[in-house]
């Protein structure tokens, strides 16, 4: 039976404690039908953990909310935290490829609906807190 990595389940306990009241129709963390027809995808488990979240969009009914926290985690990774591989979100990723900075997306599904946030293996077994604030560093 495949889990989430330690990194995600953190991720998104904090994600729910700053907005419990928030959409959850495009959460999800484990592959469906097109993630494993592609092959390639971090829902896919390796060794039975896998290493994505999918955060829906809708938070707290103020989708610029969202803008907001996809650059929260973006920059939380820029300041150093390495179990982060990369942010999607709306047509744009950021991954350590080009030192965090926000590149164009060309992939099939534009994440419009929701963030898609991907974990290094240094997330399989790391569960601390993300300092999504800046505060640490």
């Amino acid at each position: 039976m495949a889990k989430l990595c330690k990194a995600g389940v953190q991720l998104r306990e904090q994600i729910d404690d700053d907005y419990p009241s928030r959409d959850r129709r495009s959460d999800g963390w484990i592959a469906d039908s097109r993630h494993l027809a592609k092959g390639t995808s971090d829902h896919i488990p390796v060794d039975g953990i896998v290493r994505a979240i999918d955060v829906d969009s809708d938070l707290q009914a103020h989708k610029e909310e969202a803008h907001s926290l996809a650059e929260r985690i973006r920059l939380c990774a820029k300041r150093g935290d390495k179990r982060i591989k990369y942010v999607i979100y709306d047509g744009r990723i950021a991954s350590n490829r080009l030192r965090w900075r926000w590149r164009k997306y060309t992939g099939s599904n534009p994440h419009k609906s929701h963030i898609h946030i991907s974990f290094n293996p240094s997330g399989d077994q790391d569960g601390s807190w993300f300092d999504l604030e800046g505060k640490n560093k």
